[in-house]
């Protein structure tokens, strides 16, 4: 179905092909900091305590501000909400580069954040709402999955290239020509769309409560590693942020124009697809994050090799995703090839979590990884069909909001989880005498069996409440047969 009150795009393709490079750019950013991180550290001399503010700077308003944005889509129109976001975004990786100092590097980090929450939010609910036909419509969701997923593990790639060729300056800089054109060429491709309008029935208080108790929560998460979560400050504010949040559910109950409609979440596709993207993201952060450290820290590779590594992964996402996928889901249904997609990736952690001390790429890594691509590249369209499905077009970029709010939480606090894992287990190991390289394996291992436990629990859950139906009854991709699995409204 089109967005409503849209002016046709001359070329749908084109729209979905702009939206995508958005996503990409944005994910990109979330990943290639992570490389260049030892880079920026002597460049702008960041103590080792600070360092991890130039990614939680970004993390902290992209996770708050996600849901808000997506709606704010809705109401004012999401074309505007994407190019206003892509601008924020771009300028300030201007001056994110032109940082001298950790200050600044900071503070332009928490303003590119906002850029990227603001741009990203309605890009999902955009993609699928270009289409009307249920194939193009798998098509583009695919499309989609592919940027996200596939710009994840391109990330690390990147950032070893231009650290290594140029400086830690251009991992920023690089974002400029692109969100220009993306601005550009957006203001004349994509379909304007009026939105509903703000009105005096608003629910700012909703909004306040939500920005506020996300972005408390987020940090809190984020921030857990380095303080501990028996101290103080997570014990504190941890319920703080619940209360904050449980203000806005109640808020969202009594509005007369709520932030987010409760009855969203009568739709089981709805629910239990933003429950097993929570566990799947938060498997493939740690995939991200501690597979890179393997490559460097065990095997010693430099930055650029390790990159290099994660290029398997993103082709075979690619591949999946932009192609058979598609064929698949509309034969088998979505419900078929999550769940098959997510058994792959359970699969791929176990084999990692036996990668060793010496290893060799083309044994230890590589096999999971093309085992990893296939299941990310069937699993991540299917799951994001199913969401979306489940809502009008009216609304979908307040569930465009969630899908992402759902990928910033899970990453963030599967993460923190596989992190506090690892380092018990290092810990341990260092203390009985084991080698460095043996210790940090050991605990890569444990963290990859954990992303393990979370992909399972995410497909015993989509096991039990996704709805199987027949692909050839359904009128539109996705859509379920049962009321409780119907579009929303």
């Amino acid at each position: 179905m089109p967005l409503p009150n849209a002016r046709a795009s001359a070329s749908p393709w084109l729209t979905v092909i702009l939206l995508c490079v958005g996503q990409m750019m944005i994910v990109l950013d979330q990943n290639i900091v992570n490389v260049a991180l030892p880079a920026v550290q002597r460049g702008l001399g960041f103590s080792s305590e600070n360092l991890v503010w130039v990614v939680n700077a970004y993390v902290i308003p992209f996770g708050g501000l996600l849901l808000l944005a997506g709606r704010l889509g809705d109401l004012i129109g999401r074309k505007a909400v994407f190019l206003t976001g892509i601008v924020l975004f771009s300028a300030s990786s201007v001056l994110c580069g032109a940082a001298a100092s950790e200050t600044v590097l900071i503070a332009s980090r928490f303003l590119q954040g906002i850029g990227g929450a603001v741009a990203s939010a309605c890009i999902l609910g955009m993609v699928a709402t270009v289409f009307s036909e249920r194939r193009e419509q798998a098509q583009a969701i695919a499309a989609y999955s592919f940027a996200s997923a596939g710009g994840g593990a391109v990330g690390p790639l990147l950032g070893g290239v231009l650290t290594d060729l140029l400086s830690w300056h251009w991992i920023f800089f690089i974002n400029a020509p692109i969100g220009a054109v993306l601005v550009l060429v957006g203001a004349r491709v994509l379909p304007r769309d009026r939105g509903e309008g703000m009105g005096k029935s608003t629910d700012f208080l909703g909004a306040l409560l939500v920005m506020a108790g996300m972005m408390l929560l987020v940090y809190t998460i984020v921030d857990a590693e380095r303080v501990g979560w028996g101290e103080l400050q997570t014990l504190l504010l941890g319920p703080v942020s619940l209360l904050l949040l449980i203000g806005f559910v109640a808020r969202q109950a009594t509005a007369a124009k709520p932030l987010l409609p409760l009855r969203f979440f009568r739709s089981r596709s709805l629910t239990a697809a933003n429950i097993v993207q929570f566990l799947m993201i938060g498997g493939m952060f740690g995939l991200l994050f501690f597979g890179t450290l393997y490559l460097q820290q065990v095997l010693k590779y430099s930055s650029l090799q390790a990159g290099m590594g994660f290029v398997p992964i993103a082709v075979v996402i690619a591949v999946v995703s932009l192609g058979p996928s598609t064929r698949l889901i509309t034969r088998f249904g979505q419900r078929a090839m999550l769940l098959l997609g997510l058994a792959l990736i359970v699969g791929a952690f176990v084999m990692l979590s036996f990668a060793r001390v010496n290893g060799v790429y083309l044994v230890d890594f590589l096999p999971a990884s093309l085992v990893m691509g296939l299941g990310f590249g069937l699993a991540a369209p299917a799951v994001m069909g199913l969401g979306m499905s489940a809502v009008t077009p009216a609304e979908s970029g307040i569930a465009s909001g969630l899908f992402n709010t759902t990928q910033q939480i899970g990453g963030a606090m599967g993460l923190t989880v596989l992190s506090a894992l690892v380092s018990a287990r290092t810990n341990s190991l260092s203390a009985a005498g084991k080698t460095e390289a043996e210790s940090l394996a050991g605990g890569y291992h444990v963290a990859f069996l954990a992303a393990a436990g979370f992909t399972l629990t995410a497909l015993v859950i989509g096991t039990g409440l996704l709805k199987a139906t027949p692909p050839e009854g359904m009128e539109q991709q996705g859509m379920a047969s049962s009321e409780e699995n119907a579009p929303v409204s």
